[in-house]
């Protein structure tokens, strides 16, 4: 066994609780956890390890929505709304794609776990990601992507997703986990989203998708109209909406789902969505990028909501505390500290609890993923959670599963 003593052990627990001058003790999984001296002497043959002058122990972070694929990306795309942004995609996809690889998304990892982010949800669209994702010291739910609104391209699309999901099964472990994703009610067929979440409810995957993203997207489901209009009459002339907002979540009926983004999302979509038992995920940055306006977290009930960084095709990086710092900017009606405190949960504690892990919390049975982080300076106020937010960019020690990392 191994004991970590700390200046601060900050737990991530739902009240938030922080131990002065503590320790955790831990196998592969927490065995005890308090403070240092009782610690210490109830493990006498466990290795121990100082931590040294202003540290703090808590939770890995993770980060449940991140597109890996798109890491090569830089200058390629254009940002200030929606659309723009999209065609942009569709026209530069293949070269970011191909630049990348797997050298520039296992950088992109290693740049995440460097930051502390221990687990990771990848959304896969093609699967380019999925020898690094295997690789990888992080733990990765890795979300198989469907998408394509043509009738005529249903059936092929459905038997790639399929091959895609069943080579990701054969190589599940306790670190890899096959899960789904429907990118949007907006580019999937009805057909498309019945036959994937049926095999989601039968073999109990995961679930994640788009949901309620821009203006465009919502003109487009309510009524048909908005920037949508051209986009999809340049692919088919007198292309209607697949479904409206509310019809696309009642298919998500007995799932375990993730909706990202939702800065559109009526209250009566929250509340549906809510009913569903799913979560939301917030992208602050990757929505200011895109003029997709600000989530309302103040509306939202806290354990609903869990916090990623999306990709770097509608970001400049993928550390959760920078995207932590954004949101501290963004949300500016907040009380900062209490605020600081929210998200640091939405990072460990609530984004566990969406997807299904047994992490996120110091505290007894839970896996041992574990950071040392260092203050900038000494304490003298009672805002831990904001002074880790404001100043912490990387991990002094990382622990997945009590092996140490780094």
């Amino acid at each position: 066994m191994k004991i970590l003593e700390a200046d601060f052990i900050l737990t991530c627990r739902d009240d938030f609780e922080i131990i002065k001058d503590g320790a955790v003790c831990f196998d592969k999984k927490i065995v005890d956890i308090g403070k240092a001296e009782e610690i210490i002497n109830r493990y006498k043959d466990a290795t121990l390890t100082k931590c040294g002058e202003n540290s703090v122990l808590m939770p890995g972070l993770i980060n449940p929505h991140v597109h890996l694929e798109f890491s090569a990306n830089k200058t390629s795309l254009r940002y200030g709304d929606f659309i723009p942004w999209l065609n942009s995609v569709i026209k530069n996809r293949d070269d970011i794609l191909q630049n990348g690889g797997e050298e520039c998304i296992e950088r992109e990892l290693d740049s995440m776990l460097y930051s502390g982010t221990t687990t990771l949800g990848a959304i896969s669209s093609f699967g380019d990601d999925f020898n690094p994702c295997l690789k990888t010291h992080q733990k990765v739910i890795y979300f198989n992507e469907i998408l394509g609104s043509r009738p005529d391209t249903v059936d092929v699309l459905f038997e790639n997703f399929k091959s895609r999901l069943h080579q990701s099964e054969e190589n599940k472990n306790e670190k890899f986990i096959p899960a789904i994703s429907i990118h949007s009610p907006y580019s999937t067929h009805p057909i498309l989203i019945k036959n994937v979440l049926d095999i989601a409810r039968r073999e109990n995957y995961l679930v994640s998708t788009h949901f309620m993203e821009s203006q465009a997207e919502r003109e487009w489901l309510d009524s048909g109209s908005g920037d949508f209009v051209e986009f999809f009459n340049s692919f088919a002339l007198n292309a209607r909406p697949l479904s409206s907002a509310l019809e696309y979540l009642e298919l998500f009926y007995d799932t375990n789902a993730l909706f990202t983004h939702c800065t559109k999302a009526t209250n009566d979509e929250i509340q549906k969505i809510k009913e569903l038992g799913g979560f939301i995920t917030h992208c602050p940055v990757s929505n200011r990028l895109l003029n997709s306006g600000r989530l309302e977290i103040e509306n939202i009930d806290k354990d609903m909501l869990n916090l990623a960084t999306d990709g770097l095709s509608s970001n400049i990086s993928l550390s959760s505390w920078d995207e932590m710092r954004a949101a501290l900017m963004l949300h500016s009606q907040a009380d900062i500290d209490k605020l600081s405190k929210r998200l640091l949960k939405m990072s460990t504690n609530y984004a566990a609890e969406a997807l299904g892990l047994n992490n996120g919390v110091l505290e007894v049975g839970k896996d041992a993923d574990i950071l040392v982080v260092k203050l900038a300076d000494k304490l003298i106020n009672d805002d831990l959670a904001t002074q880790l937010i404001l100043h912490t960019k990387k991990a002094e020690k990382i622990y997945i599963n009590a092996e140490e990392i780094l």
